[in-house]
């Protein structure tokens, strides 16, 4: 297998799950690229306008505490290599692995459309989650700032959110998001997933520097910003040592609460993932992949609501339990954050509201 620098994906394989043609690492996904110490190829990233009817996907996932959400892109640049959102490219006749992160959609017309959506009669008010599926604070967002256009709308309109991401970018809308928190509308979520440079640069290769991070949390906290910090997934023997610490660190920064998700491997993710160990940890390759099945009930992949967030067996039995020591010991009770639905308006259109 191949390791290109800053890419998560050693493999470019299309699924067949749809019947698409397969594409394989050196095909056609090298027709731009970047030259690293002036010889080592790697795709560049590119980025498609799409232009969406609705920006709203509704859920109803019984296990996922949240039923609407916003997606500001399609695939992800940090390049996780665990992303559970990586077969959703395959629609597009387009690789779950390096095109994932490489060949970005963005929805420049989101915040409009959420207006719009906000508007109608029909909208039901609870907290619309941003980052369900990639990460709103990824690095294009530096230029098409299609988080904050929506977060702009949602907090004209008193709306609230839900914000999941691995990046300090979350930081550039402070202004946007403390003001929201003040109100009782706005709280954030950090995914702390290993604190090792080396581990991050592989797992995720594209995200923020695990302190940097950690630094994120620890201003949203100061800033009066209610957040959660997530430490998923846990890889057994990859980053499952790291738990005690990882607690113990986000809570030292200021975060009111911290869960966990065993790794998940749907569909395109597992061969992705294998590769990956292949490439990164040959040594203790089948391991990871053992324990995985056990937790999985034997298979690569468990799809079922309420386990597949939890896991299975003596391995997730123990994970659990040192969670939840480490949580008791750094002072965490799970606090669970509520925020208001009250104090929502829908936006003004062309005519000025009547009250």
């Amino acid at each position: 297998m191949t390791s290109f620098k800053g890419r998560g994906a050693t493999e470019n394989d299309v699924s067949t799950r749809f019947s698409l043609s397969s594409r394989e690492a050196d095909g056609d996904w090298l027709d731009a690229l970047e030259l690293v110490d002036g010889e080592q190829p790697r795709p560049a990233t590119t980025v498609t306008i799409e232009r969406p009817r609705t920006i709203l996907a509704r859920n109803a996932s019984p296990d996922i505490g949240f039923d609407q959400s916003i997606n500001a892109y399609r695939g992800c640049e940090h390049g996780c290599i665990y992303c559970y959102a990586r077969p959703t490219h395959a629609w597009h006749d387009l690789s779950p692995g390096l095109d994932f992160e490489t060949k970005l959609f963005a929805k420049p017309n989101a915040a409009a459309l959420l207006r719009k959506e906000l508007g109608k009669p029909s909208h039901v008010v609870t907290p619309i989650a941003i980052g369900s599926n990639t990460d709103p604070y990824q690095p294009i967002e530096r230029d098409w700032n299609i988080t904050r256009q929506c977060l702009e709308v949602l907090a004209e309109c008193g709306h609230p959110v839900f914000i999941t991401t691995k990046s300090d970018r979350v930081l550039r809308d402070l202004d946007l998001i403390a003001g929201m928190a003040k109100r009782g509308l706005a709280a954030v979520s950090i995914s702390v997933t290993s604190l090792d440079p080396a581990v991050a640069r592989t797992l995720e290769p594209r995200a923020a520097h695990p302190e940097r991070r950690i630094a994120a949390i620890a201003r949203l906290a100061e800033a009066g910003v209610p957040v959660h910090a997530s430490v998923s997934p846990i890889i057994p023997a990859i980053t499952d040592h790291e738990i005690e610490a990882i607690v113990a660190r986000v809570a030292a920064a200021g975060a009111r609460g911290v869960f966990w998700i065993p790794v998940r491997l749907p569909h395109e993710v597992a061969p992705l993932f294998r590769a990956w160990l292949d490439t990164h940890y040959p040594n203790r390759a089948a391991k990871v992949m053992h324990i995985i099945r056990e937790i999985r009930g034997g298979r690569d992949n468990d799809p079922n609501f309420g386990s597949r967030m939890r896991g299975q067996g003596v391995w997730a039995d123990l994970i659990r339990t040192r969670f939840n020591k480490a949580k008791l010991k750094a002072g965490l009770e799970g606090e669970r954050i509520a925020l208001r639905t009250d104090l929502f308006r829908p936006p003004e259109g062309d005519q000025l509201r009547l009250f």
